[in-house]
């Protein structure tokens, strides 16, 4: 199965996820004389609405959707009381609001901070979106779009079909869960892409920025969402089909912060060696249609070139992608490092080293057979400056 084969079959998923609403507003004009919030229909869409909203800030709005669980939960009669979910009692939802808290502090403090200092928060934050965004996709998720509490939603959707009186619940479930799984996916990738761009840029006012854009979105769904809940349900499945379009993009760059995290914070560069003849590293720019940042195995084939073994979304069967022919070399920069095509005077990123490569350029310029190490970026940057006022070499007398 290729990537086109893939991205049909999961675009007959997002149809039929807005196919639901439609059929869920037809089951509402039925069923019931006015639109209200507590409407079927209108329960699903704020659904979606909520959804959306937990996959931008997983940590932010699984806490906020059990505090408020916990809080309808408070009204109700002691004698009545179901069970809560894990999710909405207080040692969860309440850590959860400080560590969001927190994460706020230190971005409006953040500006005042120099980027030394501000970057491994930032780190730890990305792995607090890491690890919330998957507790999220796998608890509560499918709790969010269990419809069997509510028999009249289900009845409702199921009386537009003449088969009201039977009890398809559980064929319900089984459809809407994986369906809201996925949606859930893509837009989780293409929130937590602002994660690795704030990791990877150097200007506090970019995070900021970037920080911003993540902020507008989630208080744009939450206030469509309050304003109608059909207009919130219309532009959460905008975002939803918005992420659809770009999650290539977003699971590479995903999975390169992913593998970048990891090496960093883990020090691999001190605990690793390049092999002699297959590395594993990230394509520097789109090169014969294969897109930048995917992650493939670095080797020479039986004609002697570079040559970046890969598997498209990392499961898909291996494929191929022959570098182009000239000179390359290694570029060592003050924090990232790159394979570089040299052409005179120019240099063209081929390939991103991941940290775990620190220190180890040489070694990866002798298995290649390139020409050597050269500075690029700020490292060159430095490299020059320190030569600018440094002492000139005085001349030999005899």
């Amino acid at each position: 199965m290729n990537v086109i084969a893939m991205k049909k079959r999961l675009s007959v998923l997002m149809v039929a996820l807005i196919c639901l609403g439609i059929f869920t507003h037809r089951a509402e004009a039925q069923q019931a004389a006015s639109t209200t919030s507590k409407a079927p229909g209108a329960a699903i869409a704020q659904q979606i609405s909520l959804l959306t909203g937990i996959a931008i800030s997983p940590l932010l709005g699984s806490s906020a959707y059990g505090c408020y669980e916990w809080y309808q939960w408070r009204k109700i009669p002691e004698a009545e009381r179901k069970p809560l979910p894990w999710f909405g009692h207080p040692r969860f939802w309440g850590p959860g609001l400080l560590i969001v808290a927190l994460c706020f502090i230190k971005d409006t403090a953040g500006n005042a901070m120099p980027t030394v200092v501000k970057k491994p928060f930032d780190v730890i934050e990305a792995f607090e979106n890491k690890f919330s965004g998957l507790l999220a996709v796998g608890a509560v998720v499918p709790f969010l779009m269990m419809m069997t509490k509510d028999p009249g939603t289900t009845q409702a959707l199921l009386g537009t079909m003449g088969v009201a009186a039977m009890d398809f619940s559980w064929l319900y479930n089984l459809f809407i869960i994986p369906v809201a799984m996925i949606a859930f996916f893509f837009v989780f990738m293409a929130s937590n892409t602002i994660n690795v761009l704030i990791l990877l840029s150097p200007f506090t006012t970019v995070d900021a920025a970037l920080k911003g854009i993540r902020l507008i979105m989630l208080g744009s769904v939450a206030g469509t969402a309050l304003l109608n809940p059909w207009l919130g349900a219309v532009w959460a499945l905008f975002i939803i089909v918005a992420s659809y379009f770009i999650a290539g993009w977003s699971f590479r760059l995903s999975h390169f912060g992913a593998v970048y995290l990891w090496d960093f914070f883990t020090l691999r560069s001190k605990r690793f060696k390049p092999s002699p003849a297959r590395n594993r590293m990230f394509l520097g720019r789109r090169i014969n249609k294969v897109p930048a940042r995917t992650y493939g195995t670095l080797t020479r084939d039986e004609n002697g070139k570079l040559a970046l073994k890969y598997r498209p979304w990392l499961i898909l069967q291996p494929r191929l992608l022959v570098l182009p022919d000239g000179h390359y070399a290694v570029g060592k920069g003050l924090v990232n490092s790159e394979i570089m095509k040299v052409d005179g005077e120019k240099n063209r990123t081929a390939l991103l080293l991941p940290p775990r490569y620190r220190s180890h350029e040489q070694e990866i310029s002798n298995v290649y057979g390139f020409m050597g190490v050269r500075p690029v970026g700020l490292h060159a940057v430095v490299k020059w400056v320190k030569e600018f006022f440094s002492p000139k070499e005085q001349p030999v007398t005899v």
